[in-house]
């Protein structure tokens, strides 16, 4: 058996236990202020954005609602206004840093959907590219990811908030 040596994963697997002994990561995240270390790129009236530690592509990242609830129709309206802005606005930040062919935008309600923390509520983007899929995943099983978070975090950090200072998206 070969072995894909992928020390980050241990992170993961201390969060998830974590989880499934009663704390939220996102609601553990919202009420930080290491927001560099918890990759929240940027921080909303009622959601933040955040890089998925564990993402599908390069600039993966999600949009959480700071309250803690488990699907989509028990946000405000005003949750749905910033929600719905703050995934505009990373669209937007994602293409012109990384110029995507294209998105998938999603979220995962319940575990038998795929939910990973299914109590907390979450929109996934994931910017795709032509051929990013190619035979890594599809022969090994294995994503190569080309930049680290740290630096997808910096990018996109400074370019949204870059966009959100932009006088055509005051409010």
């Amino acid at each position: 058996m070969d072995i894909l040596w992928a020390p980050w994963r241990a992170k993961y697997i201390a969060e998830a236990s974590k989880q499934k002994q009663g704390e939220c990561l996102f609601c553990r995240v919202s009420k930080e202020n290491n927001d560099a270390q918890n990759y929240v790129v940027y921080r909303g009236k009622h959601s933040f954005i955040m890089l998925n530690a564990f993402p599908y592509n390069t600039a993966h990242i999600m949009v959480v609602p700071y309250r803690h609830i488990p699907t989509l129709e028990l946000l405000s309206q005003e949750e749905i206004i910033d929600i719905f802005n703050l995934i505009k606005i990373s669209m937007e930040a994602i293409r012109e840093e990384y110029n995507p062919d294209g998105f998938n935008i999603g979220v995962n309600i319940g575990r038998v959907a795929g939910a990973g923390i299914e109590s907390h509520v979450h929109i996934h983007i994931v910017p795709r590219w032509n051929g990013d899929s190619n035979f890594m995943p599809v022969i090994f099983n294995t994503k190569v990811m080309p930049e680290s978070l740290n630096d997808t975090f910096k990018k996109l950090n400074e370019r949204i908030n870059y966009i959100v200072k932009k006088p055509s998206n005051s409010e």
